[in-house]
């Protein structure tokens, strides 16, 4: 059973960055697409950014050229790094994983909240 935990969530004034971490058990992002997905209150949950085991990269269009999604060489964590944070990216982020071959292997995270507010 994979397990992702993130962190790193807070509350930060407009125009600050935060980056979010999540921490897979085990390497699985050299197996899985990870991706972070936001929910505020009210709306549908949304893709915000997506990384292959490859390195390829995709972006919201809301969120490009703010935000970068990266994860480290011993592919156990996928992270978010966010600037120029606005109030309208406050919301429940979330990290998932999908088998990059067997797309019924999905994982998520239990969430981590992020409040931009002055």
């Amino acid at each position: 059973q994979v397990q992702l935990v993130e962190s790193g969530g807070g509350l930060v004034q407009p125009g600050g960055s935060l980056r979010l971490s999540c921490v897979a058990s085990g390497n699985i992002f050299r197996f899985y697409h990870a991706s972070w997905y936001r929910q505020a209150p009210g709306k549908e949950r949304e893709l915000v950014a997506k990384i292959t085991p490859g390195g390829g990269t995709s972006y919201g269009d809301s969120v490009k050229g703010r935000f970068t999604i990266s994860t480290d060489n011993g592919k156990d964590t996928v992270y978010l790094q966010m600037n120029s944070l606005k109030p309208e990216d406050t919301a429940v982020y979330y990290c998932n994983a999908v088998h990059v071959f067997q797309s019924r292997y999905v994982y998520w995270g239990q969430g981590t909240q992020v409040t931009v507010s002055s």
